[in-house]
């Protein structure tokens, strides 16, 4: 058995994995974002409180791990803040630890049990608070030891003239300015629409008002929707996906992710006759079952 957690900025939940389809969810517990001492302790109650022991321990986290020098960037907990996590955490729970992105994660879970199955080049978008992915090739991910492939959301891309409208190039909280993140998460949506239409509405808003027809609604999501589409598009021309498949919060409307689908279609080199975007599968939560098969794995294969 693997012991799987997927650390947030929040919360730690955690799942006992015997096989890529038998994860079983267990507690979930408050992040104890500020203090490491805590932060193990919450993982050792974990560990004790397994129905078996476990063969090692896998986690998906809210950061990037550096692939050369091990060292952890966790914004949102600072207590992980550049330390060599892997070798931390083994150190400190007396098991074997492999870590990965929760992007990677979501794209393993996806290439495993979800929308993926049977494509040997798999790529996950997140759609949401940030623009992200991760890429599966073979089963695995393509950065294994960590690293930042698949983070198409960041870099100055963003079209600042989309018709007859010109954008701003909005900052980006990587500290670059023009990223797609920027523009184009739920918050860039909202940031969109508002300089669009001087209307404040919250991306949940402007995707029901696209839905049910309004112009101003409307409007923003054509040129989101273009802002997108090349980038995308591109990607696959890079990595030439079997499916790309779509998660985060903008992913819930399977209308706005089907007009996705259509206009990068219309853009790649190899031409589609059927979806390439398609919205995620995993019914549980892809971060657990991601570490779950990184684990599986390393671990037990």
């Amino acid at each position: 058995m693997i012991l799987c957690f997927d650390i947030g900025g929040t919360a730690i939940k955690s799942a006992e994995a015997f096989s890529p389809t038998d994860i079983r969810p267990g507690a979930r517990v408050a992040t104890p974002a500020q203090d490491y001492g805590l932060f193990v302790q919450a993982l050792r109650l974990a560990v004790a409180g397994a129905s078996v022991p476990p063969s090692g321990l896998a986690f998906s986290i809210a950061g990037v791990i550096d692939p050369e020098t091990g060292r952890a960037t966790v914004a949102n907990i600072p207590c992980l803040m550049g330390r060599r996590l892997q070798a931390d955490l083994e150190a400190d729970l007396g098991l074997p630890v492999v870590l990965a992105n929760d992007a990677d994660c979501f794209a393993l879970a996806e290439a495993t049990v979800g929308a993926g199955r049977g494509h040997d080049v798999v790529f996950g978008i997140i759609l949401g608070t940030g623009v992200g992915g991760g890429i599966v090739v073979g089963g695995r991910l393509i950065n294994p030891a960590g690293g930042f492939a698949g983070e198409w959301g960041h870099g100055p891309i963003a079209q600042r003239i989309v018709g007859d409208v010109t954008l701003p190039a909005f900052p980006c909280g990587c500290g670059q300015v023009g990223c797609l993140d920027a523009i184009c998460s739920a918050r860039g949506m909202e940031k969109l629409h508002a300089h669009l239409s001087g209307e404040m509405l919250d991306s949940v808003g402007i995707v029901g008002g696209w839905e049910a027809g309004a112009p101003a609604a409307s409007r923003t999501v054509a040129i989101w929707l273009e802002l997108l589409a090349g980038p995308l598009a591109m990607v696959e021309n890079m990595l030439g996906a079997g499916i790309m498949a779509a998660g985060g919060g903008l992913s819930n409307s399977a209308r706005l992710i089907a007009a996705l689908d259509l206009a990068v279609r219309a853009r790649t080199l190899r031409r589609f006759d059927r979806p390439l975007i398609v919205r995620a599968e995993c019914d549980i939560e892809p971060g657990l079952v991601g570490a779950a098969v990184l684990g599986l794995g390393r671990f037990i294969s």
